[in-house]
């Protein structure tokens, strides 16, 4: 052998030793050891997104929700989501914390607004006028400042006991509303109002998820353009005909909007 040919060979060697030390200390497709499971409300199961999974029966979790799109997207080594329409912080607390262990890295999670009668509400401001509706969101108002802080709390302070090693993530509800628009419906005046009550119910969210170093993660700048009486909504109106999908996010809504800010505040 020549040593030209000899140099060659060695060089070849050399290369292809190098890549498979690096195969072997960098794999291109790691195991992921990311533990997920999404807690919460209508918000994080999915209501209004359809694609609901048979095993979910009423609590109607879509494969469609900002969770299982994360899951799909990331594969982690395990995900599960017990999140529930009509879900409360009590009932959070009593029936779907079991999912959750020491194991666990990474909670998601939507709760509050049933705790503060959101469905009835917005019933009250559908079928009794302006007057009615302000005043149901009004007594909505008055509880949270007066009740959703220590609910949030204690539902908090149970979350970390159980899942002491996980990154919790708190999201928020969106906005309702386009303000100052052409919009047929409830009054200028209910949208407004309803605004600021589920703005309310936000930022005492956010202030009780960051005093217990959790991250709040808010939806609602991302929907502002998307929301009832704009051009593009990701939410659905009043639907008389299907009730329990009123005010939800629509399957754009889960991908356009929950989906992003998860993913960014999950990272």
């Amino acid at each position: 052998m020549t040593r030209s040919r000899l140099l060659t060979l060695t060089a070849s060697l050399t290369t292809t030793l190098f890549v498979l030390v690096g195969l072997v200390a960098t794999p291109a497709n790691a195991a992921s050891t990311v533990r997920y499971v999404a807690l919460g409300d209508s918000y994080s199961s999915g209501v209004g997104a359809g694609n609901y999974t048979s095993e979910s029966g009423s609590c109607q979790r879509s494969t469609s929700a900002y969770s299982a799109l994360w899951a799909a997207a990331n594969a982690p080594a395990s995900y599960v989501s017990v999140a529930c329409s009509g879900a409360t912080t009590l009932t959070v607390a009593s029936s779907q914390l079991s999912a959750l262990s020491s194991t666990t890295t990474l909670v998601s999670l939507t709760a509050g607004g049933n705790d503060m009668g959101f469905a009835d509400i917005m019933k009250t401001c559908a079928l009794y006028g302006t007057t009615q509706c302000v005043a149901a969101v009004q007594t909505a108002e008055n509880k949270a400042n007066s009740t959703l802080a220590g609910l949030l709390s204690t539902l908090y302070t149970k979350i970390r006991a159980k899942a002491p090693n996980a990154k919790v993530v708190v999201l928020s509800y969106p906005v309702f509303y386009q303000l100052n628009t052409v919009c047929v419906g409830l009054s200028a005046t209910s949208h407004a109002k309803i605004n600021e009550g589920i703005n309310l119910i936000d930022n005492i969210t956010k202030t009780a998820a960051q005093a217990k170093g959790f991250v709040f993660a808010d939806v609602r700048s991302i929907f502002v353009g998307h929301q009832l009486c704009s051009g593009d909504k990701w939410l659905h109106a009043l639907n008389f005909a299907s009730l329990g999908i009123s005010y939800h996010p629509m399957a754009t809504g889960q991908s356009g909007g929950y989906y992003p800010v998860f993913r960014t505040a999950a990272s």
